[in-house]
């Protein structure tokens, strides 16, 4: 897109770089992920390295997971897998140049759809292999050294390049979230364990649209912390008539701010070559067939059907959709428990719990058939929604079956009128202010005395009955 055509105050590009989740890393068999305590250089081998002599063999799996991708964001596919070399001399690459795609990108075009409903076109999705980690001593400008640490190096990414389509930081941390959601439902990306990074190209109206390139920010926060601070300091620069370069520059997370590091080099300055050392690789129309065959429902299509097939009101419906794990959680419940049920624990409570106890799903333990147990005693009235908040709480911390635990601490609904009757007489006793206020016509100060009767029966009252109770005992 020439600048021109550009309309919007704010022109943003994205190139957003995916580290899939294999075992291995991309030309090599040393393993892909971080362990615990390693040493620096210590998950290398010479073809990450890139030695004399050394070949590198492509990682199957990694063309798969990649394939995924591209099918999921509409990228018309490549019949060939062709590799290039990018040469560039910086200690990050230890062979000088970076094995990537650049003339055939595995994916052309494509598209991803942000929250607002707004399409982000892309550019093309390829393949390459990630540059090793460079390790500053303190402050990234003024670090006296850097180390350098192999262990990345060779990983196996996806880059995913946009159109300047995007107008915000807003829209830029938008569309990472959309990506992430899609990245997680096709099971090729662990939050957890996966590097996820983006270079922004920014430039504003004022300046004439000269953009300059924000390297390596990592995080939604950040992305939008850093386009937000770039996108004030290319406005005051214009203000204070400063000339404006292409350039590339970095994103400091501590201070905030944006800094300075070289003019943007052109594609040309890479000069590069197909790689000699890989195979071209046919990407034949039964292996495409083949991973359309073992795509996962997404997220957008899981959203459509909560509200047109369950009816679930739309927020809690785009709360399930987006998050993979909720969804397939929901699923499964809705086996034995009523969808509007089942929604609004799985939206609400289970979150909160995990919230409060900072831990993830997987962490807690807690699994379908939990939920359905619970869910169930609420559903036939065996216990109250009160009792179940105790239950989840504690399923939080420690799992357990949870028929068998009602039953041992008697936590049954109490369906005793006379007992119910005894309660409230306690609670009218107890409450003179909150039933003198209720007989002034403050139909409100009886929530206080019901809450009252909850507290003595354990929360095994159900609520509309004790205030059905305290009505008929007040006349």
């Amino acid at each position: 897109m020439s600048e021109d055509k550009f309309t919007s105050d704010v022109v943003i590009g994205l190139e957003i770089h995916v580290e899939l989740n294999t075992k291995t890393k991309l030309f090599c068999s040393c393993p892909r992920e971080v362990v615990d305590g390693e040493e620096p250089n210590s998950r290398c081998c010479p073809v990450c390295l890139g030695l004399p002599g050394s070949k590198p063999v492509l990682n199957k799996k990694a063309v798969e997971y990649a394939l995924k991708l591209c099918i999921a964001l509409k990228c018309d596919i490549s019949p060939k897998l062709i590799f290039s070399r990018k040469s560039y001399f910086y200690p990050d690459m230890a062979k000088n140049y970076q094995i990537t795609q650049y003339e055939i990108p595995l994916g052309n075009g494509g598209e991803l759809k942000l929250s607002s409903g707004k399409r982000v076109k892309l550019k093309r999705a390829h393949m390459e292999e990630d540059p090793a980690a460079l390790v500053h001593i303190g402050d990234m400008q003024k670090s006296p050294s850097v180390l350098v640490d192999y262990n990345r190096s060779g990983n196996p990414l996806v880059e995913v390049v946009t159109d300047p389509d995007i107008t915000s930081a807003d829209e830029a941390r938008d569309f990472m979230k959309q990506l992430i959601t899609i990245l997680e439902y096709l099971e090729i990306f662990d939050i957890n364990k996966c590097i996820i990074k983006a270079d922004a190209n920014i430039s504003v109206k004022e300046s004439g649209y000269v953009r300059a390139e924000i390297k390596n920010i990592t995080g939604f926060k950040e992305i939008e912390r850093a386009l937000n601070y770039e996108i004030e300091r290319q406005k005051h620069d214009v203000k204070e008539g400063r000339k404006f370069i292409v350039e590339t520059r970095g994103w400091d997370s501590e201070k905030g701010i944006t800094f300075p590091m070289r003019a943007k080099e052109s594609e040309e300055d890479y000069g590069y070559i197909i790689d000699p050392d890989l195979v071209v690789t046919e990407i034949g129309k039964d292996w495409i067939k083949d991973m359309e065959k073992e795509m996962p429902e997404l997220a957008d299509a899981k959203l459509k059907k909560f509200l047109d097939e369950h009816g679930i009101e739309e927020t809690t419906a785009n709360v399930l959709a987006k998050d993979k794990k909720l969804a397939d959680i929901y699923e499964a419940v809705i086996k034995k428990v009523d969808h509007s049920l089942a929604s609004k624990w799985i939206r609400r409570e289970l979150p909160r719990v995990l919230h409060y106890n900072k831990k993830s799903l997987e962490e807690s333990g807690i699994k379908a058939e939990h939920m359905i147990a619970l869910l169930k005693l609420i559903q036939d009235g065996k216990i109250t929604e009160k009792v179940g908040q105790r239950l989840i709480e504690k399923l939080c911390v420690m799992v357990f079956d949870v028929a068998s635990y009602v039953k041992k601490e008697g936590l049954e609904v109490v369906a005793d009128v006379e007992k119910i009757e005894k309660f409230c007489e306690e609670a009218i006793k107890e409450a003179p202010k909150a039933i003198e206020e209720y007989k002034a016509g403050k139909e409100k100060a009886l929530n206080f005395v019901v809450g009252l009767v909850m507290k003595k029966s354990r929360g095994k009252a159900r609520p509309g009955v004790v205030m059905e109770v305290l009505k008929k005992l007040l006349g």
